[in-house]
C-alpha cells in the first residue's frame, strides 16, 4: 500500500508540476522518476542505473523513428504536399460531403503531421467549403478536429504511438495496421455525432481570414506528395509478415531484405528522402541546422526527450518491484486492457498532452504486462492502441489543440467543449470497446 500510495503521490506531483507551474513534462517526468526512487526506498545505485538503462533503452528503440518522422511531416507541410493530399481527398469524396471529407482529410494528414499542424493547414479549405456548401461551419470543424485526433493517437509513425509501441516492445507494423483499422472504425459514430448534433452549433466562419489564408503557389504532385507516407507504411507492414513464424515469404533473401527495409528506422529513412524530392527547386540549405531539417530537430526534441524521461520513470517503476505489488493485488480481477486505457484517459485529460499521456502510461504499464496478461504479441499492439485511446479524450482547456481549434474557428469555450471535447470522449471509448471485442475475437 504504501508503494502504491507512493506512485500516486509522484504521478500527483507531476501533472501538479505540469499544469500548475508550467514545468516542461521532460522536466517534471524525469525529477518525479528520481523523487519517486528515492521515497520508494531504492538504493541510489539501482536508482542511477535506472536513469541509464531507461533513458538510454528507449530512445535507442525508438528516438530516430521519432525524429525521422518528424522530418517527413516537416517537408509535407512546407512543401504543400498535405495540402495537395488534401486537395486530392475532397476531390474523391465531393465537395456535397465535406463532413466526411474533412473527417477522413483529418485522419490521413495526422499520420504524418502533428495534429495541430494539420488542423490549422485545413482550416481556410474547411471554412471556404463549409461557406460554398452552405454547411454548418461547427460540424465541418469538429468533423476535422476528431479525424485528426483519430490517427494522432493511434496510427504511426505519429511520435505518441511509436514511443509506447518502443517502450511495450509491440511490433510497429501491427500496431499500424491495427491502428487504421481501429481509429476510421471509431469514426463512424463521431460522423453520426457531428451530422446530427454538433450540426445544431450556430458558427460563422470568419470569411476575412478565408481569404487571407488561401494562397497560390505550386506544389508537388500527388505522386510525390503520397510517397513518403504510403512507402514506409507498406514496408514496415511487410516486413512484419515477413516476420512471421510462419515465414509466409520464405526464409530467403527477399524474406531478408524486406524486413531490413521494413524495419521502422530504415523505412523512415527512406521516406525521409522522398520527401526531399517534394520542393519545387531543392537547396542544400533545406537540410542544413537552419533549414527545414534543423526545424525538425527543434520539434521533435521535445518529443524524445519526454519519451526518454518517461522510459526513467517506467525504469524505476520496474526496479523498484512494482509488478510483484500488482500481481498480488490484481491476480484475481480481471482488468485487461481496461487499466492502461482508463490510466491514459485519466492522464490525458488531467495535463492535456495525447503524447505525454502516452508516454507516461506506456511507461507504467510497461513492467506490469505479465500480471494483466498482456505479454502476447498481439495483445502488446492492442496495449499500445488501448493508451492511445485514451489519450484522445478528453481533450479541453489545458490541451493547445483545443485552443487551436475554437480560437481559429471562432467557437467560444462552451460550444468547445459541447462538440470537440464530448467528441473525442466518443471516439476514444469507441475505440477502446472495439479493441476489447478485437481481443477476444482475434
Amino acid at each position: 500500500m504504501l508503494l502504491l500510495l507512493t506512485i500516486l503521490f509522484a504521478l500527483a506531483l507531476i501533472i501538479l508540476a505540469i499544469i500548475k507551474f508550467d514545468i516542461h513534462p521532460f522536466l517534471a517526468l524525469f525529477v518525479g522518476a528520481i523523487l519517486y526512487g528515492l521515497l520508494a526506498g531504492m538504493p541510489p545505485k539501482l536508482i542511477l542505473q535506472s536513469v541509464e538503462e531507461g533513458f538510454g533503452g528507449v530512445l535507442g528503440k525508438i528516438g530516430l523513428v521519432i525524429l525521422l518522422g518528424v522530418m517527413i511531416g516537416t517537408f509535407l507541410e512546407k512543401t504543400g504536399g498535405a495540402f495537395v493530399i488534401a486537395q486530392k481527398v475532397l476531390s474523391v469524396i465531393g465537395e456535397k460531403s465535406v463532413m466526411l471529407a474533412m473527417m477522413i482529410t483529418g485522419w490521413i494528414l495526422s499520420i504524418p503531421v502533428f495534429g495541430d499542424s494539420a488542423f490549422i493547414m485545413m482550416n481556410p479549405i474547411n471554412k471556404s467549403l463549409s461557406f460554398k456548401g452552405k454547411l454548418p461551419y461547427a460540424a465541418t470543424t469538429v468533423a476535422l478536429t476528431l479525424g485528426v485526433s483519430a490517427s494522432h493517437s493511434l496510427v504511426p509513425p505519429t511520435p505518441g504511438p511509436i514511443a509506447a509501441a518502443g517502450i511495450l516492445g509491440a511490433d510497429l507494423g501491427m500496431v499500424i495496421f491495427w491502428g487504421i483499422i481501429v481509429s476510421l472504425l471509431s469514426l463512424i459514430p463521431c460522423f453520426f455525432f457531428v451530422k446530427y448534433y454538433v450540426s445544431k452549433v450556430h458558427l460563422e466562419p470568419r470569411f476575412a481570414e478565408v481569404e487571407k489564408n488561401t494562397v497560390v503557389t505550386k506544389y508537388p504532385s500527388l505522386g510525390k506528395s503520397a510517397l513518403p507516407i504510403i512507402i514506409p507504411l507498406l514496408l514496415i507492414v511487410l516486413a512484419s509478415v515477413a516476420s512471421y513464424p510462419t515465414h509466409p515469404f520464405g526464409e530467403n533473401a527477399l524474406s531478408a531484405v524486406l524486413m531490413f527495409v521494413g524495419s521502422p528506422v530504415i523505412a523512415l529513412l527512406l521516406g525521409t528522402f522522398l520527401s526531399f524530392a517534394l520542393p519545387e527547386k531543392f537547396d542544400r540549405k533545406l537540410l542544413s541546422s537552419t533549414g527545414w531539417i534543423g526545424d525538425s530537430l527543434l520539434a521533435a526534441a521535445p518529443v524524445i526527450l519526454i519519451t526518454g524521461a518517461g522510459g526513467v520513470f517506467g525504469k524505476m517503476l520496474q526496479n523498484s518491484g512494482i509488478a510483484d505489488l500488482v500481481s498480488s493485488n490484481l491476480s484475481s480481477i480481471s482488468v485487461g486492457l481496461l487499466l492502461p486505457f482508463l490510466m491514459s484517459l485519466a492522464l490525458k485529460t488531467a495535463q492535456g498532452s495525447s503524447t505525454v499521456a502516452l508516454i507516461t502510461t506506456a511507461s507504467i504499464i510497461s513492467p506490469l504486462m505479465p500480471t494483466l496478461g498482456l505479454d502476447t504479441e498481439l495483445l502488446k499492439v492492442f496495449t499500445v492502441l488501448a493508451i492511445g485511446a485514451g489519450a484522445i479524450a478528453i481533450s479541453h482547456a489545458n490541451d493547445s489543440f483545443f485552443w487551436a481549434m475554437t480560437q481559429l474557428s471562432g467557437m467560444n469555450i462552451k460550444q468547445g467543449n459541447q462538440t470537440h471535447s464530448l467528441g473525442t470522449l466518443i471516439l476514444a471509448c469507441t475505440a477502446f470497446i472495439l479493441l476489447y471485442i478485437f481481443s477476444y475475437l482475434v
